[in-house]
């Protein structure tokens, strides 16, 4: 290959200007290059999230240019020699499609406090669908929720992926789940995952659940705002509360009065993963990944993506997750 046949630009979608998917756009930048203390990685597979239709969207405000907040693939270059070209990781988060490029794009430049190695034999896909949903799922449910065995943990707007890891996890760990959806139809996929019971979310859950006399120890929310009320008002005395998400909107809780809406006892945490997964105080470490992957490898806990498009169909795959197609965790390949 002669020098003019030689390209260093990659290809990547960028965000042409806030708006529907339509304003992802497929072009080519330059070669990224890592800085000390950040890894070079070739981009694989990247799983798909809610956080990158916010950003793309303007609901987030001034964002990168090139969205995706984490991928599978391989180290291109570690300037500090931790980790040899070749080694195949996930990256998550660090400001990723945030206030940096992100993995939507063949090469990306990661921080390496958020770049973990992996030995799973799963394919490329199959390893884009854990990182984030279920580092955010272990998170929550075993940082900020405590969750025991034994313990009942409803979790709320479970089919989302995120639900859907944490109902797995949550499982898996011996709790008993309660999961809810908004649509009757997703009932048997949330039994099929292991919950005890579904519960058809109407955002006025607390009388039907003090009716059917169920302690709940607590809820792994992912709607949000719209049903915080609801979600302190249903668990037991001294029950633990995690808000992770906002499937039901940004609008803010309006005239919140914790003598009022925080029953006495109560804990109510939030875990942000998108500013906290990563960094000193809530470090990779902690998620145990590679006991995640061997589960998903053996069956135990059911992480496959459910839909996996090409890298030229992101228009396509950023509509059918805002339309709730997927019903499961999204992935974009590039091989």
């Amino acid at each position: 290959m002669n020098a003019q046949e030689w390209s260093w630009d990659m290809k990547a979608i960028v965000i042409s200007a806030h708006g529907g998917p339509e304003v992802l756009t497929l072009t080519e930048l330059p070669d990224p290059e890592p800085a000390d203390g950040e890894v070079l990685i070739r981009v694989k597979a990247f799983g798909l999230n809610h956080a990158e239709a916010y950003m793309r969207s303007g609901a987030w405000g001034k964002v990168a240019a090139v969205p995706g907040i984490e991928c599978a693939g391989l180290v291109e270059a570690d300037p500090s020699g931790q980790l040899p070209a070749g080694t195949r990781v996930v990256a998550i988060l660090g400001g990723m499609g945030r206030t940096r490029n992100g993995s939507y794009a063949e090469l990306v430049t990661v921080r390496a406090t958020h770049v973990v190695a992996v030995r799973s034999p799963l394919d490329w896909a199959g390893l884009a669908a854990v990182p984030e949903v279920y580092a955010t799922a272990w998170s929550g449910l075993f940082g900020n929720l405590d969750l025991r065995p034994g313990e009942t943990v409803l979790v709320r707007g479970a089919t989302s992926s995120l639900g859907q890891a944490a109902v797995n996890l949550a499982v898996d760990h011996g709790a008993t789940v309660l999961a809810t959806t908004r649509d009757a139809r997703r009932a048997p996929l949330l039994k099929e995952l292991g919950a005890a019971d579904v519960l058809i979310d109407d955002g006025a859950l607390a009388v039907r659940v003090a009716e059917q006399e169920v302690g709940v120890d607590a809820v792994f929310d992912v709607v949000g705002n719209n049903v915080l009320r609801d979600s302190l008002a249903l668990v037991r005395p001294r029950g633990r509360v995690c808000q992770l998400g906002f499937l039901g909107g940004f609008e803010p809780v309006r005239d919140f009065d914790p003598i009022a809406d925080l029953p006495s006892g109560v804990r109510l945490s939030f875990f942000g993963s998108a500013f906290v997964l990563g960094t000193p105080a809530f470090p990779l470490t902690d998620v145990p990944l590679d006991e995640i992957y061997a589960k998903v490898g053996a069956g135990a806990l059911r992480a496959r993506p459910t839909r996996v498009f090409r890298f030229d169909e992101i228009v396509e795959a950023h509509r059918a997750m805002e339309a709730g197609e997927a019903l499961g965790k999204m992935v974009v390949t590039l091989d």
